[in-house]
């Protein structure tokens, strides 16, 4: 800048700062202008004000709010100096004088009381506030609290309510500390909402208390202000009776607020509460806006599960009012011709917002009460309304179903038959909407439902919807039949879908070749699905369909077209992976040429191909596997840009005129962060967790072949462990990260790593091991912690010994704080359970919500088991650090999976460490002689097999409890439910513990019971781990003529025999080769030195198809 133009800047702020107050209202107007340029000047001169002399700028903007005549320009300064005297990047108020501190504060107060336009005062309020939440706590502003009390008992209107916008605004930050004064607020507060004749004050009021209410920590102060309810009930009230919609609306709004904030302070009014809001929903003489607002204030309540559990279920008539006014608002649909014509399928012509906000709040409502409190009113409502006069009330019915079948899915399964026929029946409506209504009806119970609906009903349902894509004349449902048919079978078994194959691909074709674009889009999404879950059983129709996919791939090239093309890529592309290798290779190659030409050209950025391809490039390699690798170095620079997308993301402020929510994108998603309002791109985070799916795919399929690609995805996906805005970006990253790693392992051991060795993988696991450790530090998600220690582990078991000692340090820190998270989520959880209005339906909830946190304690269990086995005893220190986390856990208090973990720690220590960890046994061996008996077979089974190591590697240490641990097995061995399914598991190990007693305790068991004992429960056949080590066993003793174990006179031969049989004849499932091949020389002794008696008695215990097996096994 030249000296001219920095002397004519100095002269100007000298004059904007200066007595006359003619250049700074100037200045603060241009800030206003709709020219460019102007406003850019202004904003220079403005920011240097700010920047040299924020003591004389601050000034002068409160001599402009009070002196300058014009309105606007008295707005724009209250805007300016909110800016400033804001805690951020322009707060300037440290930087002022005490002398300007105190003439801004008491400038803005008597602002306040002197300002006439409504409009100013608002936002001179606003500074206010703002002022006094950044230092009335540091007792800042002591004039503040005193000039709040005068406004509040003046008798002027304008000052109550300026006191009450001030206060609604800054009571969340300094609300704790005005508790000292929390009678006086009551009395005000009750006194203007009682008695106040101004709708603008009560109204202020109303706000006041929502705000001061939600930043009370204390219930008890909270509860304190319950008494003013039926006030501001009545201040709602009175101004919808009056015509003032509006305000009204912003008062719902603030309701709908503390609803979700704090729904218990509801609690004591609750009756006439929701009445009032359901009076208000039902009220047809209302705006729309305001009905709507009503519905969601009880909705909110009734989703604010965590703060009041149970509280809405138990309102009487609740449920059923609410469920009547969602069922007809689901009436405002109107037949519009435009529905039966449109060329897409997600058309919604004839629905009406209030049809939009019935439906999602259905399902709401549904998620939010649950089967048990949703069903029996459905079940009265829904019948009627399908048996009653009118096609909106049948498709009502239907639409409603579909909407809460989510949430009452339980209850739901039980009522499978009534709920199917319901849908069903309306296949033969005679209006196409109806139809249209029950084959979505079937598509969203498939998905609720499934796959017990698939089981148990695909003889109805796949003929019914195999008979609506017969119906040409409405295409639109048509297509949506063959969406149903996606959905359908989406939760098939292969075995299901079998006998309904050859009609419905053949249907299928018909469509692809004659019906219009949306029903062949609709047709090819079917034909994929359908291959998808039919797998190898699709080979049959392969030739017949990949001719006209192909042709779609190939001509298929109009603009119009692309959703089509990218519809046969997917479809190509699951068929390839149903049908294999070995089946598609030929067409692949064309296939992949095409792909490669449609890679090549320029696609437009909202082309629907991009995303469709890559997924179709990953299918190709799952299906042709290594044979893919040189289409890699085509797939991965477009795959890896779109994974490096950075997210579309615009930030303004809440009370901006530039509404983010207003854009017409509808792939934005707005989120509201404090002030500020953060609209995102979905699009952009859609592509963004494709691709990084797919690397984890092409990392996970490739393996070693994946290696030339490493250094540039790990980069790339590293920092998205911590990517927040999206969750599967964060998963696919997560699960991509051991897959890295073995690929790196992989590529050195079998020499294709161009020369690098096991430093390059130990550089590699330095970098990611600590940086998913310090994501799980941070992860907010329980599910995706879970993951994570899941992907960790499995690095762990790559890295193995390339971990040092720091790094298993930090492992070990992030298990202590991942327990202790979990067990404050566990107390919360319990806490909950206390609620007055606890009930059934909550306590189910609660048990899912802890089954989700026994993941995270099985994934910290699974952990640990390979961090004991990879160091041995070189870990012990770090498991004695972490005793005081995992003690704990086996305690009867606890749920059976969290001792379940407990002991199986404990097993590796015993098994992986022999030696050291004997010191553990007198602390750990009582508890798991006492697991031995628990209800949990999933316990018990832990705590035998724990026994069993224990007898192997305890020595004297063990030898004193033989006694109570015989006892202790002989409960498991001995239930007459011990072969049960969910028992085997322990009855195997228990009696695998037995044998390890025998073993290596002989001295002190009676062996001539204990081992025949022993014997008589062979072969084990349902833990085929521990069947091998005990068929081992028996072998060993049989080949050393056990006598205990023959009997006298070979007593017990004939059960030895028949044992042997039985494993033989089992294949390799209860015995390793080697043993196999030890008892079949042994059973050949046997012929060969055996006394004839002796043998045909023992050969004459086995059955006539062992007998025949072991003939064929001992002669071959």
């Amino acid at each position: 800048m030249d000296t001219e133009s920095t002397q004519n800047q100095q002269a100007q702020l000298v004059a904007i700062l200066g007595p006359d107050p003619a250049p700074i209202q100037t200045l603060v107007f241009h800030l206003m202008s709709s020219s460019n340029a102007q406003r850019s000047q202004a904003e220079l001169l403005f920011n240097l004000c700010k920047q040299t002399d924020p003591d004389s700028l601050s000034l002068k903007l409160v001599q402009v709010l009070q002196f300058c005549p014009r309105h606007e320009v008295r707005a724009m300064s209250a805007i300016l100096l909110r800016k400033l005297l804001t805690r951020g990047d322009s707060y300037v108020w440290p930087r002022l004088s005490p002398s300007s501190q105190s003439s801004i504060k008491s400038i803005l107060l008597s602002c306040v009381q002197s300002e006439d336009a409504k409009f100013i005062t608002k936002m001179l309020c606003d500074t206010v506030s703002e002022l006094s939440s950044g230092i009335l706590l540091d007792k800042g502003w002591p004039e503040f609290l005193p000039f709040m009390f005068q406004c509040l008992s003046s008798d002027s209107p304008k000052l109550q309510e300026s006191a009450f916008l001030i206060f609604a605004q800054s009571s969340q930050y300094i609300g704790e500390m005005l508790i000292p004064y929390i009678k006086e607020f009551h009395d005000v507060f009750f006194n203007c909402l009682t008695n106040s004749s101004n709708t603008d004050v009560r109204i202020a009021a109303f706000n006041a208390v929502i705000n001061f209410i939600q930043s009370l920590s204390s219930s008890a102060d909270r509860d304190s202000f319950q008494d003013l309810l039926p006030a501001m009930m009545r201040t709602l009230t009175q101004a919808l009776n009056c015509g003032q919609e509006t305000i009204a609306q912003e008062a719902l709004e603030l309701l709908i607020e503390l609803a979700g904030t704090e729904p218990r302070f509801l609690r004591w009014q609750l009756v006439d509460v929701v009445g009032s809001m359901l009076q208000i929903a039902e009220a047809e003489s209302l705006e729309e806006g305001t009905r709507h607002l009503a519905i969601e204030f009880v909705i909110t309540l009734a989703e604010a599960r965590e703060k009041a559990p149970g509280m809405m279920r138990k309102l009487p008539q609740f449920t059923s009012r609410l469920f009547g006014i969602l069922m007809k608002m689901l009436l405002d649909i109107k037949d519009d011709p435009a529905w039966h014509s449109m060329e897409t399928e997600d058309g919604d012509a004839g629905e009406t917002s209030d049809y939009s906000v019935g439906q999602e709040c259905l399902d709401r409502l549904s998620i939010a009460l649950g089967g048990n409190t949703v069903v029996p009113v459905a079940s009265e409502l829904l019948p009627a309304y399908l048996a009653a006069q009118g096609w909106q009330k049948h498709h009502a019915a239907l639409i409603a179903l579909a909407q809460i079948a989510e949430g009452c899915s339980k209850v739901m399964l039980k009522n499978l038959e009534q709920v199917v026929n319901m849908v069903l029946n309306s296949f033969h409506d005679p209006h196409p909407r109806v139809r249209w209504a029950a084959i979505n009806a079937v598509g969203q119970l498939s998905t609720d439902l499934g796959p017990d609906l698939q089981a148990q009903y695909h003889h109805l349902v796949l003929p019914a919807l195999a008979g609506a894509l017969d119906d040409f004349q409405n295409p639109r449902v048509q297509a949506h039949a063959a969406s149903a048919v996606l959905n359908f079978s989406e939760n098939c078994t292969p075995e299901i879908l079998m006998p309904y194959l050859d009609g419905i691909v053949a249907k299928l074709l018909v469509l692809l070749q004659n019906g219009k674009q949306m029903v062949q889009e609709g047709a090819l999404t079917a034909l994929a699905s359908v291959a998808d879950s039919s797998q190898g059983h699709f080979q049959k129709y392969y030739d017949a369909v990949m001719p006209y996919l192909k042709a779609i791939l190939i001509n298929a090239t109009d603009k119009s077209n692309r959703m089509f093309r990218a519809k046969a890529m997917e479809c190509i592309s699951l068929v390839g992976m149903a049908v294999g290798k070995e089946k598609f290779r030929d067409d692949a190659k064309q296939v992949m040429e095409v792909l490669i030409s449609l890679q090549g050209s320029q696609l437009e950025a909202d082309d629907p191909t991009t995303s469709y391809m890559q997924q179709a490039w990953a299918r190709l390699c799952k299906c042709m596997g290594q044979d893919f690798l040189p289409y890699m170095f085509v797939v991965m620079p477009p795959l890896l840009r779109s994974a490096q997308l950075k997210p579309d993301v615009t930030i303004t402020s809440v009370d901006s005129d530039n509404d983010i929510e207003e854009s017409d994108d509808e792939s934005i998603e707005t989120i509201t962060l404090g002030d500020k309002r953060i609209g995102i791109k979905t699009s952009v985070l859609e592509e963004k967790a494709t691709a990084c799916n797919m690397l984890c795919c092409y990392a996970d399929e490739l393996k070693e072949g994946f290696y030339p690609w490493i250094d540039q995805v790990v980069p790339t996906l590293l920092p998205l462990l911590k990517f927040y805005l999206h969750d599967e970006v964060r998963k696919a990253a997560i699960s991509a990260m051991p897959e890295l790693l073995r690929s790196a392992k992989l590529a050195v051991e079998k020499g294709l790593a161009q020369g690098r060795n096991e430093s390059y993988v130990k550089q590699l696991s330095d970098y990611i091991v600590p940086a998913l450790v310090e994501a799980l530090h941070k992860e907010p998600d329980v599910e995706i912690c879970a993951s994570m220690l899941d992907a960790l582990n499995e690095c762990v078991q790559i890295s193995g010994t390339f971990l040092d000692e720091s790094q298993v340090r930090s492992i070990v820190d992030e298990i202590k704080q991942v327990l202790t998270a979990s067990s404050s989520r566990r107390r919360v959880r319990a806490q909950r359970a206390k609620a007055e209005d606890f009930d059934a339906e909550e306590g189910e909830l609660l048990r899912e919500e802890n089954e989700h946190e026994e993941v995270v304690f099985d994934q910290v269990g699974e952990i640990l088991g390979t961090l004991i086995k990879t160091f041995k005893a070189c870990f012990l220190p770090f498991f004695d650090e972490l005793t005081s986390y995992l003690t704990p856990m086996w305690g009867k208090d606890k749920t059976s999976e969290e001792r379940r973990i407990a002991i199986c720690i404990f097993d590796d220590v015993a098994e992986q460490c022999p030696e050291t960890a004997l010191k553990y046994y007198d602390t750990y061996l009582p508890f798991l002689l006492e697991a031995c008996n628990d209800k949990n077979s999933d316990v018990r089974q832990a705590a035998v097999y724990g026994l069993g190591v224990c007898a192997e590697f305890g020595g004297s240490v063990f030898k004193p409890l033989v006694g109570e641990a015989l006892s202790r097995l002989n409960v498991v061995i001995r239930d007459p439910n011990g072969l049960q399914s969910e028992n085997v598991m322990a009855y195997d190990n228990a009696v695998s513990a037995l044998g390890k007693i025998c073993q290596f305790h002989r001295d002190r068991i009676d062996p001539v019971q204990i081992i025949p004992a022993w014997l008589s429960c062979l072969p084990i056949k349902g833990d085929l781990i521990e069947a091998k080590v005990v068929h081992d066993q028996l072998c060993t003793m049989v080949e050393r003529s056990d006598s205990e174990l023959l009997g006298p006179n070979n007593q017990y031969l004939p059960k030895i025999i028949a044992v042997f049989a039985e494993v033989l004849c089992a294949g390799k499932d209860l015995a390793t080769e080697q043993t196999a091949s030890r008892m079949i020389s042994l059973l050949r002794q046997f012929q060969q030195t055996l006394p004839p008696s002796t043998l045909a008695s023992a050969w004459s215990s086995l059955q006539p198809q062992q007998q025949l097996a072991l003939q064929s096994i001992l002669s071959s």
